[in-house]
């Protein structure tokens, strides 16, 4: 005897099932994301202002030095007080003895600079546009910059007397070297490719030059200009010791002579100060000139 199962009814059974929600209704949780830059709260240390942020360890330093002269434990023969430093230097301003001086070292370090850079660059170009140029410049100009340019100091006032010859070409001398070191690198690492994609693209030598080698080349000249700017500085002190009669080194070897340490850390400043603003110019200037460079910034 058999017995017959009959199929299940199909459709009995999806009437009674549940329906499935469509895939496209489920909504999934969404989460709200700080920005990295704002992380920490209105009061956290991002809403400070940065140049807020850059002053305080300065600030710091002049208190802890006041306080420490005030109180006896800083001797001011050995280094005056920042009010005492202060006074000194309205003094010199209120007489004209600074600016004078400032006018004077800034026109040496402007005349050292330009022979340097385009003894520099001159040579850059020529030892890194040509193998030629390479094989014939590359090899003395770096036998040349392993002797200290400060022990040259006795055959400049020889050669050149202890005018204002020996001070400028002391600071060109040091500008030119680091000028050759970071323009000959760049021009030389530029990528091998954006050279080919420019040989492809038509350009002949002259025009892979100007459109692809010296922009390449831009942010390491940039490089070396801040570099010899504060070798610039360097030269100054060292070339205004030579016989010098006016300038911020002059008034510093004065100063020397009567132990006055207030005006001694005034030129100081004065030399921190410009050399400062000088690189704040070359930062300026690499804004404008490596725009279509990204770099990183810092978090």
């Amino acid at each position: 005897m058999t017995v017959d199962h009959a199929p299940p009814d199909i459709s009995a059974i999806s009437k009674n099932a549940p329906a499935e929600e469509p895939v496209d209704s489920v909504q999934p949780a969404l989460e709200a994301v700080t920005p990295a830059g704002v992380r920490g709260g209105r009061g956290g240390p991002r809403s400070v202002p940065r140049w807020l942020r850059r002053t305080v360890g300065p600030v710091l330093l002049l208190v802890l030095w006041q306080v420490s002269s005030s109180a006896g434990f800083l001797n001011p023969d050995t280094l005056a007080s920042p009010g005492t430093i202060a006074r000194a230097a309205g003094d010199l301003v209120a007489d004209g003895t600074l600016p004078n001086a400032m006018g004077v070292s800034l026109r040496r370090v402007a005349a050292g600079l330009l022979l340097g850079g385009a003894i520099g660059i001159g040579l850059a170009l020529v030892s890194g546009l040509s193998r030629l140029g390479e094989d014939l410049v590359d090899a003395t100009v770096q036998m040349l910059r392993t002797v200290p340019w400060v022990g040259l100091i006795p055959l400049f006032i020889i050669w050149l007397g202890i005018g204002e010859a020996p001070k400028v070409a002391l600071i060109a001398l040091g500008v030119a070297f680091h000028l050759y070191l970071n323009v000959y690198a760049g021009i030389r690492g530029v990528d091998e490719q954006l050279v080919e994609a420019g040989h492809s693209l038509g350009l002949g030598r002259w025009g892979l030059i100007r459109h692809v080698v010296l922009p390449g080349a831009l942010p390491g000249a940039m490089t070396g200009l801040r570099y010899s700017l504060a070798t610039a500085w360097l030269a100054l002190v060292f070339g205004e010791s030579i016989n010098a009669d006016a300038g911020i080194g002059f008034l510093m070897n004065q100063a020397r002579e009567f132990f006055r340490t207030d005006v001694i850390v005034v030129c100081l400043v004065v030399y921190a100060f410009l050399g400062l603003l000088a690189d704040a110019l070359v930062r300026t200037l690499e804004r404008l000139l490596l725009q279509w460079r990204p770099t990183f910034k810092g978090q």
